[in-house]
């Protein structure tokens, strides 16, 4: 029988591919960092803050008045827009659509948000700090992938995919966070418009609308509603995301087709981006005792200590208990490995510590040295964990990732 208009996913590898086997983005992102650090530590230091805080001499929208804001909630709506897509195609054809499979990601990711949450109150001790608890709750894809990258076939394929599951799983929970939780006044005008063009965006799917224009234009739309509204403008990305079809009327792969498409630009140049205009914090004048400042010590030990109690403790109860599986061809010290790696935040843990002390720059960079400090740990320590176990022999995977069985 000849083939004829073979699927999507064969030529066309779902975002998964970009860093399962490609430790590029994450060591791009490490070399993004160290680059903040040092512009933000050297005669470059005003330079950069001019760049990134300085008032632009024209902006078409007067909130959004310096490249910081433009980056922030405008350059990130396509990172949002992404996680969205993948989210979506998760959940109807991925390993979220399985009831049995998604047990597993969605109660590590749950307690791999609640217990670092938990350490980070207790250790700060609240107060002024209070806000800041969703900070460590954040695992950044990317960077926690890319140390996968590294390892080779040290960790089983089946692994592979649970963490980028649990990541997906955590960036949905850390949306409806910062929706619900980082949002202090709401503009009924903004959000009731904001509505009306989801409303819209919902009816060209509906129509089957397969030309993708509409839904860019009213995504544009859609994000200056939302920008007015009071709600993070990167909300409209995930929200915007959820109307794309699945399918065009030709039955083509529409929505992991502008998904492959977008995830390079936004893995190789919108994170980066988004990391070199966040990472950079002065150390002048901060000795090592700054690290066991309230706020950093907090928002560290939360990645380092409460990511990985968290998630094991959950993986552990889970399979003992037989409510879920635990991954294929993995031992126990694998997942305690790559439970180390989830404390990797920085990306979204950055994100959110600027929305969890809006106008104190003092604490957005304590936050800042906290979040870089505690996902090196997790990355140097569950990269060793990790190092240590024994190799396993390649693993070929289906189109969605998952390790075929032997033979």
């Amino acid at each position: 029988m000849a083939k004829n208009n073979p699927p999507l996913r064969s030529p066309f590898a779902p975002v998964r591919a970009l860093f399962v086997s490609d430790a590029s983005a994450g060591i791009l992102l490490i070399i993004v960092a160290a680059a903040a650090l040092l512009a933000a530590n050297s005669p470059l230091a005003g330079d950069y803050k001019e760049l990134f805080y300085g008032d632009l001499t024209w902006t078409p929208i007067a909130k959004l008045d310096d490249l910081h804001l433009w980056i922030n909630d405008g350059l990130m709506a396509v990172f949002f827009f992404v996680v969205g897509l993948e989210v979506k195609r998760e959940l109807i054809e991925g390993q979220l659509a399985d009831p049995m499979k998604r047990r597993l990601p969605v109660v590590a990711a749950a307690a791999g948000m609640f217990v670092p949450a938990a350490v980070y109150m207790l250790v700060s001790g609240g107060g002024e700090y209070a806000s800041g608890w969703a900070i460590p709750a954040a695992t950044d894809i990317a960077f926690a992938m890319g140390v996968l990258g590294l390892l080779g076939n040290r960790v089983p394929a089946s692994l592979r995919l649970f963490l980028l599951t649990v990541a997906i799983v955590d960036d949905i929970g850390a949306v409806m966070v910062i929706a619900l939780f980082y949002t202090p006044t709401i503009k009924m005008v903004w959000l009731v418009s904001s509505v009306v063009v989801f409303g819209l965006m919902v009816g060209l799917n509906r129509a089957r609308v397969s030309v993708l224009w509409p839904y860019v234009l009213m995504s544009l739309v859609l994000w200056y509603c939302v920008l007015n509204t009071g709600v993070h403008a990167t909300i409209a990305g995930v929200v915007a995301a959820l109307t794309i079809p699945m399918h065009g009327r030709s039955g083509n792969h529409m929505l992991e087709k502008l998904e492959h498409n977008l995830a390079p630009w936004s893995a190789y140049l919108v994170v980066p981006v988004f990391g070199f205009a966040n990472a950079g914090v002065s150390l002048q004048g901060l000795g090592v005792e700054a690290l066991l400042d309230p706020l950093p010590y907090a928002i560290a030990a939360g990645l380092v200590i409460g990511k990985q109690l968290g998630i094991f403790t959950a993986v552990w109860l889970a399979v003992k208990t037989g409510f879920a599986q635990a991954p294929d061809n993995a031992s126990w010290m694998e997942i305690y490995g790559v439970s180390i790696l989830c404390g990797i935040g920085f990306t979204m843990s950055l994100f959110i510590g600027g929305l969890a002390f809006p106008g104190n720059q003092l604490l957005i960079d304590e936050a800042k040295i906290g979040i870089l400090t505690g996902s090196a740990i997790s990355a140097i320590l569950g990269y060793i964990v990790l190092r240590m176990t024994t190799a396993h022999t390649a693993e070929e995977c289906d189109d969605k990732g998952n390790p075929l069985p032997k033979e």
